[in-house]
């Protein structure tokens, strides 16, 4: 059965923000969401031995998503291959799934009335194309496909490096998996902490 997952080699994430830029186009997002955000602790170390770590973030299409039984209209799905999405025409906007959600990676479309939130561009997957913001990724710092597929990148990948996931405590089983870069570890931060600055492009 295919199971989607995703692969993020912070080993080659620069922090250019391609992904976010990219995942706002492809989906059209109103300027106070983001699915993609980019975060940093900064700068690291003492000169010269400076260096700084990017982690990539995204709704984690848990394996076992607390979002979608917390959801009282079904609004709030989870298909055979994994991907958790919405359905607009059935989200009252409660923002329950929102709450139950560990890693904050949903948002209110104000104007519209409904939950948004990253679908692994379900559009696109299913056409046999890569999630937008992996296309876009001009480092190969994501990586994306079937992890019940021994012969996928993706699986290969879990398979063959140390990786790290955000949370896994809370038993969701997120089936995003961070290379953590060399030296460092994943950080256990959410979307709704993320203050962007007033200059920022995304």
């Amino acid at each position: 059965m295919t199971r989607y997952a995703m692969v993020m080699d912070q080993r080659r994430c620069i922090g250019c923000s391609s992904c976010t830029i990219a995942c706002r186009t492809w989906n059209e997002l109103p300027i106070d969401i983001i699915y993609n955000p980019v975060v940093s602790n900064g700068a690291e170390g003492v000169w010269p031995h400076v260096h700084m770590t990017f982690q990539p973030l995204i709704c984690m299409h848990c394996d076992k998503p607390a979002c979608v039984p917390a959801c009282p209209t079904g609004a709030s799905r989870q298909d055979d291959d994994g991907i958790v999405w919405v359905e607009p025409s059935q989200c009252m906007g409660c923002k329950v799934c929102a709450n139950a959600c560990p890693y904050g990676a949903r948002d209110m479309n104000e104007h519209e009335g409904y939950i948004r939130k990253c679908t692994f561009c379900k559009d696109r997957v299913r056409e046999g194309e890569q999630p937008f913001c992996v296309m876009t990724c001009h480092q190969k710092a994501r990586t994306f496909g079937d992890l019940d597929d021994p012969n996928s990148e993706v699986s290969k990948l879990v398979n063959s490096y140390y990786t790290e996931q955000v949370y896994p405590e809370v038993g969701t089983e997120p089936m995003i998996y961070y290379i953590p870069d060399l030296g460092g570890t994943v950080q256990s931060v959410s979307y709704t902490h993320l203050t962007l600055p007033t200059n920022s492009l995304v």
